[in-house]
């Protein structure tokens, strides 16, 4: 089975890449930003650099914009070239735990805690032991509605397995200027699912090669990149288990109000968003710039069958 890493970076090799290169079974492929140091190099694996991008898909990458986290979408494409059966998609800035990538569940039928809701979203962190918490592009107006008094257990196949965080975990800036939290999540809580669509990231997820024609980093969306991808793939199918967490956020330093700003388009849109791609997943591209829905089309041209066309008034 081929495993490949996909992570983007700004900087030298940090302490979270330089573990992630000790294991040996998985591939690790780092694509570079125009603010990477020119001199950067791994001891094991493959940097992709801005002009390689540039060269595999000069579109593609004028579509994307530079000095962005979308550019992890060049490193979902290497790693569909590399014939990968598993990605993982993390930050640099998540150090892996020692056993990081041992408890895969991507491609298996497991048996999960199961919780049914019947608001259009499924909120992971209310479930922990942190249930005052919330996860970064949950719809903010159900907070209040959260009801996990609906739990089973059931075997689910998994597509996309995403293990969460210990220290500073992903949290929208609202809740993390609230709380200011340092998480240790319970592992016993886990793994756990629901019957909705539920906020994914791409800091630390683990993909089925099924699920990467339709997974797409989308740019000019603020901090909701990684979040619409993971609705959107949740709403054309694929299922998303969370599972225990796996890395420690040693987070780079943010402005919180800055990133409030970058997560306004989520807060205004979040909730009306899953409502209508769970009725049609291809919703997702009306609230997206026509530039983003070009991007998303341009990436998609890089796998033979590509079935999904852009919507006509995204376009417009």
């Amino acid at each position: 089975m081929k495993k490949v890493i996909v992570t983007t970076t700004i900087n030298a090799p940090t302490v979270a890449i330089e573990k992630f290169q000790t294991f040996k079974d998985w591939e690790l492929v780092v694509v570079g930003d125009l603010k990477t140091p020119a001199d950067y190099q791994l001891e094991r694996g493959i940097y992709v650099s801005p002009a390689e991008q540039e060269k595999y898909d000069a579109e593609l990458s004028r579509a994307i914009g530079w000095n962005c986290v979308e550019r992890r979408n060049f490193g979902f494409l290497w790693a569909k070239d590399l014939g990968a059966d598993i990605v993982a998609v993390v930050d640099d800035d998540n150090i892996p735990m020692d056993d990081w990538g041992r408890d895969l569940l991507v491609g298996s039928d497991v048996e999960v805690d199961y919780y049914e809701t019947d608001l259009p979203a499924f909120d992971p962190l209310g479930a922990t032991n942190h249930p005052h918490l919330w996860h970064r592009g949950y719809p903010l107006q159900l907070l209040p509605r959260r009801d996990y008094s609906r739990k089973t257990r059931r075997t689910v196949h998994v597509d996309i397995q995403a293990d969460l965080w210990n220290g500073d975990p992903d949290i929208d800036a609202i809740c993390r200027l609230q709380y200011a939290p340092h998480c240790e999540f319970d592992p016993g809580r886990f793994p756990m699912a629901s019957n909705k669509i539920g906020p994914l990231n791409s800091q630390n997820t683990f993909l089925s090669s099924d699920v990467l024609e339709d997974y797409f980093i989308f740019p000019n969306v603020g901090r909701q990149q990684d979040i619409w991808a993971g609705y959107y793939v949740q709403a054309r199918g694929f299922k998303a288990v969370y599972n225990k967490p796996s890395v420690v956020q040693v987070r780079n330093a943010h402005d919180l109000i800055f990133d409030m700003r970058l997560e306004y388009i989520g807060y205004e849109n979040n909730l009306s968003l899953v409502e209508d791609i769970s009725r049609n997943p291809e919703a997702i591209l009306t609230y997206v710039p026509s530039r983003t829905a070009w991007a998303f089309e341009l990436y998609r041209r890089h796998f033979n069958h590509s079935t999904r066309p852009v919507l006509s008034s995204a376009l417009t």
